[in-house]
């Protein structure tokens, strides 16, 4: 059965649909939130919370085809009203010991570099790339234009192959960002 049928039976009440849909996404709303929130305590209140209004909202969804793209909206703004709400300071036990570049740096795989974009940058890549959502979608999720999703991903591409240089043999080093 495909998502948007899925989204009809959770919209007329299913709680197994619901629950099919919500599986369905567990690891790419767990990836979104981790990249966007960083502490597991907060990516789990996020994922909890979005579900929970997801369950709560299922009746106001529009367009069952655009489940993801509903779903992902939610989530989104429920990591940036967590954001909000953190205090401004660090805590001293958070601090990096060392500032200063490692070896274990030329081992980070993409999901790693992309998690180190500008928050901006870093949603978008992550919808696009990784979520699959067309421009529009995403556009609609993040309550933007889509020449400014483009010019999101075209700077977050930017970014990237700043940071990533390929040598002779083909492996991959990523330079500090």
């Amino acid at each position: 059965m495909d998502l948007a049928q899925l989204a009809v039976q959770a919209k007329a009440g299913d709680r197994e649909a619901f629950i099919s849909l919500v599986k369905q996404f567990e690891n790419s709303l767990h990836y979104m939130a981790k990249s966007m929130l960083g502490k597991d305590e907060d990516v789990a209140d996020a994922l909890q919370e979005t579900i929970l209004k997801a369950y709560k909202s299922m009746h106001s969804l529009r367009e069952p085809q655009f489940i993801k793209t509903w779903i992902f909206r939610i989530l989104i703004n429920e990591c940036n009203s967590i954001l909000s709400g953190r205090s401004r300071a660090l805590v001293y036990a958070e601090v990096p010991e060392s500032a200063s570049p490692s070896d274990e740096y030329d081992k980070v795989d993409l999901r790693e570099a992309v998690d180190r974009l500008e928050e901006k940058m870093k949603v978008v890549v992550i919808l696009h790339y990784f979520e699959d959502l067309p421009l529009r979608q995403i556009a609609s999720v993040l309550e933007i234009s889509e020449s400014a999703v483009k010019m999101r991903l075209s700077r977050a591409r930017e970014t990237l192959l700043k940071h990533f240089k390929i040598n002779q043999e083909g492996k991959m080093n990523y330079g500090s960002v």
